[in-house]
């Protein structure tokens, strides 16, 4: 999942660079979408334009932090929020590490724009898919691990009976 995510953005960013710089807004959709590159300093909104430096380290720590909590992964619903975040978080340090004006400083490029919104790109797409999942698999109490929490914060008794049966059949069956 994180792999062809942050493969679909880095694409989406080379091809607008090279078919958007120097050019007037392109509808795509009227005015509902529409191709307009931007390089982007800061992070979403162009909030902290000049903490770019900043805004790349904590690039670094979040991507180290997704593949820490990836090692525990035992859920397909998590499985694809932290890919998805990765790849969001990957797409847009690989910008600032190697896009202009230097390294650790690069401008992310954001080519996406809908009517009263800032200029996003797939990456940040990525990470607000992610956003939404984390947050939906946290209001469900499910773990990392594909167990879900009960009011108490324990496991609940079916999760934990279901893996040993799991696991038992497989043995019977084998055996």
């Amino acid at each position: 999942m994180a792999l062809a995510a942050y493969a679909t953005d880095q694409v989406t960013k080379a091809i607008a660079v090279a078919r958007l710089d120097g050019r007037a807004d392109v509808n795509v959709v009227g005015e509902l979408l529409q191709l307009n590159l931007v390089r982007n300093p800061g992070a979403a909104f162009s909030i902290g334009t000049e903490l770019t430096p900043v805004l790349t380290g904590l690039s670094v720590v979040a991507a180290v932090t997704v593949l820490w909590f990836a090692r525990r992964l035992g859920s397909p619903a998590w499985a694809v929020a932290l890919g998805l975040l990765l790849a969001g978080v990957t797409g847009n340090l690989t910008d600032r590490i190697l896009r202009p004006p230097g390294s650790f400083q690069g401008h992310v490029i954001d080519f996406l724009q809908l009517p009263n919104w800032p200029v996003f790109n797939v990456a940040d797409m990525c990470i607000n898919v992610a956003a939404g999942l984390i947050i939906l698999q946290a209001f469900r109490g499910m773990r990392l691990d594909g167990t879900r929490e009960s009011d108490d914060g324990d496991t609940l008794e079916e999760d934990r009976e279901a893996a040993p049966a799991a696991e038992d059949t497989t043995e019977v069956e084998s055996e």
